[in-house]
């Protein structure tokens, strides 16, 4: 990852087939990311309902940018949005 590429965070759960997807997508990218699972940290789901006023998983974020969920990340990246998002 270059200084400019900001750092990617899941929050997610182990049988999320949206967040396996988010995933995907980014490897596909390359790009790297972190993963937060809040289904065995209960402390670190608040604190995802907290930060992004949701309940579901994924949550994803790129730099101190919410993207929101999966559908949201795959549509940045149909308009080609996602790139610039990722300071590429």
């Amino acid at each position: 990852m270059s200084d400019a590429e900001k750092k990617v965070l899941i929050y997610e759960t182990g049988l999320c087939g949206f967040c396996k997807a988010a995933k995907r997508l980014l490897d596909s990218k390359g790009v790297e990311y972190e993963t937060i699972r809040v289904d065995v940290d209960t402390e670190q789901k608040q604190i995802m309902m907290e930060r992004s006023g949701r309940r579901t998983v994924p949550q994803i974020y790129i730099g101190d940018h919410h993207v929101g969920g999966f559908d949201d990340l795959s549509e940045l990246h149909s308009k080609g949005e996602l790139d610039t998002l990722l300071g590429r």
